[in-house]
């Protein structure tokens, strides 16, 4: 009796549809909809579980983040709204840093990368914004960079963008994070702002509520960049890390201290450095290679990418 009792109870169960869990789709798998369903296309290829509001696609971000009022800077992006016109060796110079990360991801996981510096002014606002964009302009290729500079951010400077509501405030549970996403021209380009300055942040980046905001768009964006505080005597970027798969690091070519790069290289583990940017090279100075670390290598000559922007952060 009890067997048949049990029978009874799961198809019963199953006609109600509480067997099982609903389970949050993995990325790039295809979700089903009342409204797909019905309709003879299939459903977008990214797809994620948002805490709040269900599914949604990139295409129904798009739709809920209104395109930004953006007047970028110049002097902090080399690449045009539509085409790399002003800067074009510099930008070729980020399309080399763009496929060397992408040859990376072939051996390992890497989605959410941490652009940091040893010392403040050496260009990782620079490079995070224009690696971002180089990405973005990609057919197919989605970016959202993420400003963790919680104490100076300038992310927001660099594109022209509306500072707050931005990630400080998300992290203090003031906001939801549809509130905090920006969006410009770039049909693939979304950032969240730093928000209102922080002198001491650690505590809001050890909340758990990053994290949860990482985790909550990787399955939409094809990379995550954050742009982090310096390495070398902050603890923000050692927080930053733990969310990341992996840190490039931005050093100022004749200015960097070597003792001072090696201090801010050991903050994180040897697995997480997965690249070395060398920023601001005197003109005529350029050459095809310079030293790089990363994930199975030691030091050496190996080809990375260089850049030579007069970006200030």
């Amino acid at each position: 009796m009890s067997r048949i009792h049990e029978a009874l109870k799961k198809a019963e169960l199953e006609r109600e549809g509480l067997d099982a869990a609903p389970e949050v789709p993995a990325p790039g798998a295809q979700v089903a909809t009342e409204e797909s369903a019905t309709s003879p296309e299939p459903a977008p290829p990214s797809a994620v579980h948002d805490l709040a509001s269900g599914i949604f696609t990139l295409d129904v971000l798009r739709e809920r983040v209104p395109v930004g009022d953006w007047h970028p800077d110049s002097k902090a992006v080399l690449f045009a709204d539509s085409t790399p016109q002003a800067h074009p060796e510099g930008a070729e110079e980020f399309r080399t840093l763009r496929s060397r990360l992408y040859h990376l991801r072939e051996k390992q996981s890497l989605q959410t990368v941490l652009v940091t510096s040893a010392l403040p002014t050496e260009g990782k606002t620079f490079v995070t914004l224009n690696l971002a964009r180089a990405i973005a302009h990609q057919h197919h290729r989605s970016v959202l960079v993420i400003d963790a500079d919680l104490r100076m951010s300038r992310v927001h400077q660099g594109l022209g963008a509306a500072q707050s509501p931005g990630l400080s405030e998300y992290l203090k549970g003031e906001v939801d994070a549809l509130d905090v996403i920006q969006r410009g021209p770039q049909d693939n380009l979304f950032i969240v702002a730093g928000g209102a300055p922080n002198a001491n942040p650690v505590e809001l980046l050890g909340t758990g509520r990053l994290r949860a905001l990482i985790h909550r768009f990787m399955p939409i964006f094809d990379w995550i960049l954050l742009d982090s505080p310096p390495a070398a005597f902050l603890s923000d970027s050692s927080l930053l890390a733990k969310v990341s798969d992996g840190v490039v690091m931005v050093v100022q070519s004749g200015v960097t201290p070597y003792d001072i790069a090696q201090k801010a290289c050991k903050e994180f583990a040897p697995e997480q450095l997965v690249g070395v940017v060398l920023n601001r090279i005197p003109p005529g100075l350029a050459f095809p290679y310079h030293y790089y670390y990363g994930r199975g290598h030691g030091y050496g000559k190996t080809p990375a990418a260089q850049s030579n922007g007069n970006s200030q952060k």
